[in-house]
């Protein structure tokens, strides 16, 4: 199954020029309030303060396509970067707030990081410690002379709130650039090409090494508009968003930053770190019409004790991304929380990110049973994983997408590229999925998550949605573990409600009759919380390995 669809045309700018036409049509109207420091920007605030960091780059000796790392959680400086970055053609890094020292020494050699920016610290994370451990150089360079033997090409570090030795604050930067730096960087806005790379995401591959995906302005201008588009924030009035995921991460920065410049939409960061209480809060103070969430962000609002005490009635629409959502959470949302337009999108790192979303008037069972229909001047198709050949419509393979929101490549990884772009271009998603007659497609699991139990395939993601029915459950999650006689077994691993008490027997009996008995959970456990990766994704290895020591596999 093969679909496109679009009246809307591509648009041809680069990140830098389609914040510029967003100011010129609304620049007195809010572009970001971020309620922890209290800071509000209108749009030409936004442009004027991004176009003082630029300045402040060039200035401090960045050139065009050097490699910049932004490391920390949300704050405004975070969103100053990304535009800032694109501006003076710097390929911003998006490097995850919570890599501790041998993820970062990959990821800023990998892509051969000249500066990165960073806070002191942010809860248990010592940004600077860290960074000194790497390179003890940095306490007897001056600011911008780092030479150090560990991070060969990194001479620059920006701090955001304190003055450290080998650093420049980020008061210097902003108060680097003069009229001579202006002006390069308006030349340099004449050079910029749209095709250029200006985003590095690392994916967030919950296992092996990190691959940097590089993505263009064309990339995520358009995926960002399409996105845009598709709930409807051309023609909706005020449309404010409440966005507790992170900017790192492709759903924070596109689908948040970056939809921001193109729609001109207001964007509410409720806490520099994540905090369900205070995204209920930040609707309330806010009016926040939209709210973006992980599934488990959702599952959080909602297992808030005093949910009932927030006036949630400004919400029309709550986008759901990063991981599959199980059906009954999409309807709870809808039910208590209100969110009458509840809207799934899927997508990933390497497709800029996202590339099917349902549409906010959707039945229930169209938005809890699947993620959507194709995004616009996109093509996707089913095939078999091992023959490649596109399988008849309802019927189960690996997912491939093309179109202009596929990656440029994993930077410098020619063979790890080829892996996953066939020559035609069409990109590799590892993703088990379905389309109907229709073009809606359901999402049935990882092709690496499948259990494969004495020759039977079985998708984690089904008996998960099952078991999200018993009413004790809050969440659960299903692995693969070792088995002698079969290779792998079913676990499940189940997160109960507050005050809930239940047996391994109880959820077997519950499964009898309703699901094939080769697919009920040979092993019950009951958890208080599970691995995750610092967006919200359960990291199912790590979880797996757990459970099999505690199993005493």
């Amino acid at each position: 199954m093969d679909t496109v669809f679009s009246s809307s045309a591509q648009l041809s700018l680069t990140m830098g020029k389609a914040l510029q036409v967003t100011v010129e049509r609304w620049p007195d109207r809010e572009a970001v309030v971020f309620l922890q420091s209290g800071i509000r920007k209108t749009f030409a605030q936004f442009q004027h303060d991004v176009d003082q960091a630029a300045a402040g780059l060039l200035a401090l000796g960045l050139k065009k396509g050097d490699r910049l790392g932004m490391w920390g959680p949300n704050t405004y400086e975070w969103l100053l970067i990304q535009f800032a970055t694109a501006k003076a053609g710097i390929i911003m890094v998006s490097v995850n707030p919570a890599y501790q020292l041998q993820e970062l020494e990959v990821a800023l050699k990998k892509v051969q990081c000249k500066a990165i920016v960073c806070p002191t610290q942010f809860k248990t994370q010592r940004y600077c410690d860290m960074l000194r451990q790497l390179c003890p150089e940095m306490d007897t360079s001056p600011p911008g002379g780092i030479k150090s033997s560990r991070l060969s090409d990194l001479s620059t570090v920006i701090v955001l709130d304190s003055q450290q030795p080998g650093t420049f604050h980020w008061n210097d930067l902003m108060q680097a650039g003069n009229s001579e730096h202006y002006q390069q960087l308006q030349d340099i806005q004449k050079k910029l090409s749209f095709d250029d790379p200006i985003n590095i995401q690392f994916t967030l591959g919950t296992t092996g090494s990190p691959k940097g995906a590089a993505l263009s302005h064309h990339n995520i201008v358009n995926n960002a508009y399409f996105i845009g588009l598709r709930v409807g924030y051309e023609w909706r009035k005020n449309v404010r968003v409440c966005l507790p995921v992170p900017l790192y991460h492709c759903f924070g920065s596109v689908g948040g930053g970056m939809v921001m410049a193109v729609h001109g939409i207001t964007l509410v960061f409720p806490s520099t770190g994540y905090d369900g209480r205070a995204n209920l809060a930040a609707i309330e103070k806010e009016k926040c019409t939209f709210i973006y969430g992980t599934p488990t962000m959702y599952i959080d609002m909602l297992g808030q004790p005093d949910l009932p005490k927030f006036d949630l009635s400004s919400v029309q629409t709550g986008i759901v991304a990063g991981s599959p959502c199980p059906p009954e959470v999409v309807k709870k949302a809808v039910k208590v929380m209100g969110i009458k337009e509840m809207t799934i999108a899927y997508g990933t790192t390497e497709n800029s990110p996202v590339t099917f979303s349902g549409f906010p008037v959707d039945n229930m069972e169209r938005k809890a049973e699947t993620v959507g229909c194709i995004f616009p001047h996109t093509e996707a198709k089913v095939v078999d994983p091992t023959t490649g050949i596109i399988v008849p419509l309802g019927a189960q393979g690996e997912l491939m997408i093309r179109g202009y929101c596929v990656m440029l490549e994993y930077w410098q990884e020619e063979a790890k590229t080829q892996e996953c772009i066939t020559k035609e271009r069409w990109y590799k998603t590892g993703d088990i999925a379905s389309l109907d007659k229709f073009g809606y497609c359901k999402i049935e699991g990882r092709i690496k998550d499948m259990i494969i139990r004495g020759g039977e395939n079985i998708y984690p993601a089904e008996i998960e949605q099952f078991l999200h029915k018993h009413p004790k459950v809050l969440e659960a999650q299903v692995i693969g573990v070792k088995d002698e006689r079969m290779g792998e077994d079913v676990c499940a691993c189940i997160k109960l409600k507050a005050g809930q008490e239940c047996t391994a027997e109880e959820i077997r009996a519950y499964c009898k009759g309703q699901i094939a008995h080769f697919k009920i959970p040979r092993y019950v456990t009951f958890v208080q919380s599970y691995p995750l990766t610092v967006s919200g994704k359960i990291q199912k290895n790590k979880l797996r390995e757990q459970i099999e020591k505690q199993l005493g596999l």
